[in-house]
């Protein structure tokens, strides 16, 4: 049975060598401990939220986006970002609110993603609504419009930070029964294209590019259809697949190509919506997604030997480390550091060498004007 709206036969070779690469990896991940396994889903887990919010402007750095996890992970409860919220807001600046919010909301998507996404199949419309609340719950002017479908048109639009100009890249579909009628029609498609057509990342391209074709929500449509980009592949038959994806950072390769990006969105569908997907050229956005994976499977071994390197720092150096860690906002001082830590200068210097050569940390200025700030 053919469920694509495209023709995959042209990628059946590189996906087949993407498929290969992924065996080797996983085969390799099998010899790594729990909390190997750990840690480098956590940076993986940061870095995919930071490039997803700051593709839609957020401004957030990943060592700051990881901090905000950290902090939020103490709390098991819904409520502990708005619990945290005068520390976060203490840490990360006033100005920044609807940053950190997109943070919190895109933070809480992924992990009911990673977390749920086997009780998520077959996927509904219920279920999408959910994580499109979870999603957008943090932000405090999201209003009556979480987890519903648009009331009014919204377009796909591409925002330049420097040129502080925009343009529509995607007019997308009518509000009301035509987006009703077309995401009933998605998720039916979904639930059974992914149980039969054998390449999960044909069905992840065409799923994500038709969801934001419709653009079904007022917003937050960029980063839930990233995320439903990751449930298709969590939810693939292919084990090495489902094993990999949490230990990657797709959005953040996305985020490095983001006009080449809305370019592909753009060329896939001449910027209008069509009721009939045949109409579209998916294949464009495969073979964009397809150079994304083949980069992000790259973020295992750099995440797994930034572990190893923290392994090996001495006990003085971790101390160090931990600091850059409390102050990912900052560039710190040689005298910031000693009056966190109580360590004596020689051996902060001794410990800042070290994390230098490690690459944990990186250093701006010269002299007395040195600052050190924590790499991602």
């Amino acid at each position: 049975m053919i469920m694509l709206s495209f023709d995959v036969t042209p990628f059946t070779t590189v996906l087949k060598d993407l498929d290969n690469q992924l065996v080797k990896i996983y085969g390799k991940i099998q010899t790594f401990s729990e909390n190997e396994l750990l840690f480098i889903h956590k940076l993986a887990k940061a870095s995919m939220i930071g490039a997803s919010t700051r593709i839609e402007n957020a401004l957030l750095t990943d060592q700051e986006v990881n901090w905000l996890d950290t902090l939020l992970e103490t709390s098991p409860h819904v409520s502990a970002f708005e619990e945290n919220r005068s520390l976060i807001e203490n840490k990360l600046s006033k100005d920044r609110e609807r940053s950190y919010e997109e943070v919190a909301g895109c933070r809480q998507m992924l992990q009911i993603l990673f977390e749920q996404y086997s009780q998520m199949k077959p996927f509904r419309e219920a279920d999408l609504r959910g994580l499109h609340y979870a999603l957008m719950s943090p932000y405090s002017q999201a209003g009556p419009f979480i987890g519903q479908y648009k009331v009014q048109p919204n377009y796909v639009v591409e925002y330049n930070n420097v040129t502080k100009q925009s343009r529509v890249v995607f007019k997308t579909a009518e509000a009301g029964p035509i987006t009703q009628a077309a995401m009933s029609d998605l998720i039916s498609w979904y639930g059974v294209a992914i149980e039969k057509e054998p390449w999960p990342l044909a069905i992840a391209s065409e799923f994500v590019f038709r969801f934001l074709a419709i653009h079904p929500f007022q917003d937050g449509n960029g980063r839930l259809g990233r995320g439903l980009f990751m449930l298709a592949l969590l939810q693939s038959n292919q084990e090495s697949m489902k094993s990999i994806i949490p230990l990657i950072a797709i959005d953040r390769h996305i985020e490095k190509h983001k006009e080449e990006y809305y370019f592909t969105l753009n060329r896939c569908s001449d910027g209008i919506y069509q009721q009939d997907p045949k109409q579209y050229k998916i294949q464009y956005f495969l073979n964009f997604m397809i150079k994304i994976v083949k980069e992000a499977l790259g973020d295992v071994e750099i995440y797994h030997q930034h572990f190893m390197n923290i392994q090996k720092l001495s006990e003085a150096a971790s101390i160090i480390y931990e600091c850059f860690k409390n102050y990912p906002e900052m560039r710190l001082t040689n005298k910031k550091i000693a009056e966190q830590t109580n360590i004596s200068k020689r051996t902060i210097a001794y410990g800042l060498n070290q994390l230098l050569e490690s690459k944990l940390i990186q250093k701006y200025g010269q002299g007395a004007g040195t600052r050190y700030q924590m790499t991602f």
